[in-house]
């Protein structure tokens, strides 16, 4: 018994759009893992220890700050530039400055660049891995501790790399559920007095 072709056209077209969905549907977070792998696209690698090794050799590690239009803070790094040896732990702050009259969450993101370094910058801990949340006119000081992976001599193309660019950029988000419930009382308080 053989098929309509009507019926094999329909079920290739919907086999087709399925197909499409499925891989539209798992781009986003291929291209995610993919980049964190890779460091394609001046994506940082993320680890638990410092590294065993430490070279003799230097690389710059330049700090930069910005701000999504609408973010209401004032953000910048506490110092431009600083030198490390390969593979030694670095310690870089920066500052984020709320100067409004309520309080504002942040999420940041951050790139590296040139981003042949990417895959070799790695971060132990920063303030990045967490959304922040700063109450009015409150000032911190927020810390990044990272390393630049010694495999990077050995790179093709990443060992030409003399100096890094660390680069956040912060988002304003929705408060976490607990402030902004103790925000809308606050605000209460103040409509009744």
């Amino acid at each position: 018994m053989a098929l309509d072709p009507k019926f094999k056209t329909v079920t290739q077209t919907v086999g087709v759009v399925v197909l499409m969905g499925g891989l539209a549907w798992a781009s986003v977070p291929f291209y995610d893992w993919f980049c964190r792998v890779t460091g394609f696209g001046g994506a940082t690698g993320v680890s638990e220890v410092a590294s065993d090794d430490v070279l003799e050799q230097t690389v710059k590690v330049r700090f930069d700050a910005s701000k999504e239009r609408d973010m209401p803070w004032e953000f910048k790094p506490m110092e431009r530039q600083m030198e490390i040896r390969i593979g030694e732990t670095g310690l870089a702050f920066y500052e984020a400055y709320n100067p409004t009259d309520r309080a504002v969450a942040g999420s940041a993101s951050y790139n590296v660049t040139p981003y042949e370094a990417g895959g070799f910058f790695t971060k132990i801990d920063c303030f990045c891995f967490e959304q922040q949340v700063l109450q009015p006119g409150e000032r911190v000081q927020m810390p990044v501790t990272f390393y630049v992976d010694p495999e990077i001599v050995t790179d093709r193309d990443a060992k030409y790399v003399h100096t890094i660019t660390l680069s956040y950029t912060f988002h304003e988000i929705d408060l976490p559920e607990e402030q902004a419930a103790l925000e809308q009382g606050t605000n209460n308080d103040k409509n009744l007095n």
